[in-house]
């Protein structure tokens, strides 16, 4: 389990806030992102739901600068330095036969300026230690990644998005492989960011989780903004309908309008 999360220190930084404008996204001719207008409050956990295919994942690939868009992305930072990202994927593909520890993923993950075979530095490995410990993986420290199963190797992923401390983080379905302990250990991370006023950008087909655990939602539909609402909205039959059923049409539905942040 996690520690519980300690209140920020004088000189933290919080997360930024995030804006789209006029946001499209083509690829050959499919249309994947259309007119995106769209916020994100500085310091808000804002979960993204709609069904598969509707372009959740390009959205957030889009925000990272992974993908070919028209438009403009913003990120307004507090400070005029900008802070750290992190990114947390659905899952990483690699060859489970490759001799790569934990530890040695954790280090590549850091950017080490020195080959893996002669050894991660003691500072570097103590860092990796303390992030293992925080998503309960410290124990495995030494074990290969192609043996842990799937649940684990999602820990992993969470544990490289704390090293070093992020303020905004994008999380694309964290909770997809977890069991109940991991379930436990992403919950106390989404406290500790909430703590720290960390910016959260999370996709998740998990409704029940979002409605609990988030801030905001945004619902999308066939590449377009369907609403932005409350979490409690998801309880909502009307609204669940008009995000899952085929007939739902976006052209006609306009996100809610959204406070500028504080």
């Amino acid at each position: 389990m996690s520690a519980a999360p300690a209140s920020p220190g004088p000189g933290f930084i919080p997360g930024p806030a995030l804006r789209l404008q006029g946001v499209n996204l083509q690829l050959g001719a499919t249309r994947i992102l259309q007119d995106m207008d769209w916020q994100v409050n500085a310091g808000e956990i804002h979960a993204l739901v709609g069904p598969n295919g509707c372009g959740k994942s390009s959205l957030m690939k889009t925000v990272l600068g992974m993908m070919p868009h028209t438009g403009q992305i913003t990120l307004h930072w507090p400070l005029p330095a900008p802070g750290v990202l992190a990114y947390v994927p659905q899952a990483i593909e690699a060859d489970r036969t490759l001799p790569m520890t934990v530890q040695d993923f954790m280090g590549c993950m850091l950017q080490q300026q020195r080959p893996l075979y002669l050894g991660l530095r003691r500072a570097v490995r103590e860092r990796i230690l303390q992030g293992l410990e925080r998503v309960g993986m410290a124990h495995k420290a030494s074990r290969r990644m192609g043996d842990l199963s799937g649940g684990e190797r999602q820990r992993v992923l969470l544990a490289q998005s704390l090293l070093p401390p992020a303020q905004f983080v994008l999380l694309d379905e964290p909770m997809a492989a977890l069991d109940r302990a991991g379930m436990q250990v992403f919950e106390s991370l989404l406290a500790q960011w909430r703590q720290s006023r960390a910016t959260v950008l999370w996709v998740e087909h998990d409704l029940a989780a979002v409605r609990r655990l988030a801030d905001r939602v945004t619902a999308l539909s066939r590449g377009r903004l369907l609403w932005t609402r409350e979490p409690a909205a998801l309880g909502d039959a009307d609204m669940l309908l008009q995000l899952f059923a085929h007939t739902a049409s976006p052209e006609n539905t306009r996100p809610e309008p959204q406070q500028e942040a504080a």
